[in-house]
């Protein structure tokens, strides 16, 4: 349900702006993604995991809010990202 530190390192690797960056919006929303993924993946099995669930949520506004951030920066720049990652919107 969880995130390796392989998979964390390849979207670090994969999202990074420069060597040595993994703060920047990309990488967190990145991995933010991966965890979403994943979290819906075990809610699609456990249905009533309702604590999870709220987890869920709590993630998916954090993307939201650093997807705005992005987008209030540079716009293409959030373009390219929901594009890499597969989002709508």
């Amino acid at each position: 349900m969880s995130i390796t530190p392989e998979r964390k390192q390849e979207l670090i690797a994969e999202y990074a702006q420069g060597a040595g960056d993994t703060g920047s919006p990309e990488v967190q929303v990145a991995i933010l993604t991966e965890r979403i993924r994943n979290l819906t993946d075990h809610l699609n099995t456990h249905k009533k995991d309702h604590h999870s669930r709220r987890g869920l949520l709590v993630l998916v506004g954090q993307r939201r809010r650093l997807l705005d951030y992005v987008k209030g920066k540079q716009v293409s720049r959030y373009e390219g990202l929901i594009g890499r990652l597969g989002l709508r919107r």
